[in-house]
């Protein structure tokens, strides 16, 4: 064998073994390459800011028909108003485009925003220990005008309109912008309650009823089965076996879980470092589906 040979063989062998790692690396990354009918779990963990990675995650596995159903494992009190409702309402197109079934599974949390969420489900599952419920809306507005004229600081406001700057923390509200404060409060809980009623009222809770529970109080998983706010009460396996039935899977079912990778600090704070500035600049006043 000459040299020249043994060089060819040797990076030949090289290329080879070089394409199997990205081969293996293709397998692991992407588990909706196996064959076969799966149920696909898709995490909601930790306050709701954005909604971007999860509706990722429910087109992948809307267009996948070897998904038959898909389990939303929740551990979230909640958080701000409009990534729940987008959240919500990409569920709601998942079930009307692909038929695919939805089964919520209720971890240590599940409340406001997290509940709103759970709503969008063909059947919720709670854990009889779970945190759930706090269906209602919440502004916080902080003032620091008091202490600030203590130490002598003011300011001064130049502005388009008598309510531009409504929730300044430079001074205290008027009863007039009070009013309209709460007049978008009750606007956004109606839309709660609506998200309730669509998905609760074929497991028999009527309007009133929900808006007698729908008073931001809390309520066990046991206590929430007692009022018909869930279905079943059962961990997360249990949930994947129901959505394994509720999917025409025979046996148990076979599931997919997307783990995009975190950096330190989300591993640390829960969050990213995109999200952590948000949350510091994020408007004066910003509605909330969370609890509290």
């Amino acid at each position: 064998m000459t040299r020249k040979t043994a060089i060819i063989i040797v990076l030949a062998l090289g290329a080879g073994a070089i394409l199997l790692v990205l081969l293996g690396i293709v397998i692991v990354v992407n588990p909706l390459s196996d064959i076969g009918p799966k149920v696909a779990v898709i995490e909601i963990t930790g306050t709701i800011i954005k909604s971007d990675a999860i509706i990722e995650q429910i087109h992948r596995y809307r267009d996948n028909p070897s998904v038959k159903s898909i389990v939303l494992r929740l551990n979230s009190p909640g958080g701000a108003v409009v990534p729940t409702q987008e959240i919500y309402s990409e569920l709601g197109k998942l079930k009307t485009k692909s038929r695919k079934k939805i089964v919520a599974s209720m971890g240590t949390t599940a409340a406001s925003g997290g509940y709103y969420i759970a709503c969008a489900a063909d059947e919720i599952f709670a854990n009889p220990g779970t945190l759930t419920g706090s269906i209602g809306v919440i502004m916080q507005i902080i003032t620091a005008d008091g202490i600030l004229k203590k130490v002598g600081v003011g300011s001064e406001v130049i502005k388009s309109g008598k309510f531009k700057d409504t929730g300044s923390p430079m001074r205290s509200m008027t009863d007039e912008e009070r009013t309209i404060l709460q007049e978008t409060v009750d606007d956004v809980y109606a839309q709660f309650v609506d998200a309730v009623f669509e998905g609760r009222q074929n497991k028999g809770l009527t309007r009133k009823e929900i808006v007698e529970l729908a008073n931001g109080r809390i309520f066990s998983g046991q206590q929430a089965y007692e009022r018909k706010l869930v279905d079943e009460l059962g961990d997360l396996q249990d949930a994947i076996k129901r959505a394994g039935e509720l999917g025409g899977i025979k046996g148990e079912p076979r599931v997919v879980k997307y783990k995009p990778r975190k950096s330190l600090m989300e591993q640390i704070l829960g969050v990213s470092l995109e999200q952590k500035v948000e949350q510091l600049f994020e408007s004066g006043i910003s509605l909330k589906y969370e609890l509290y």
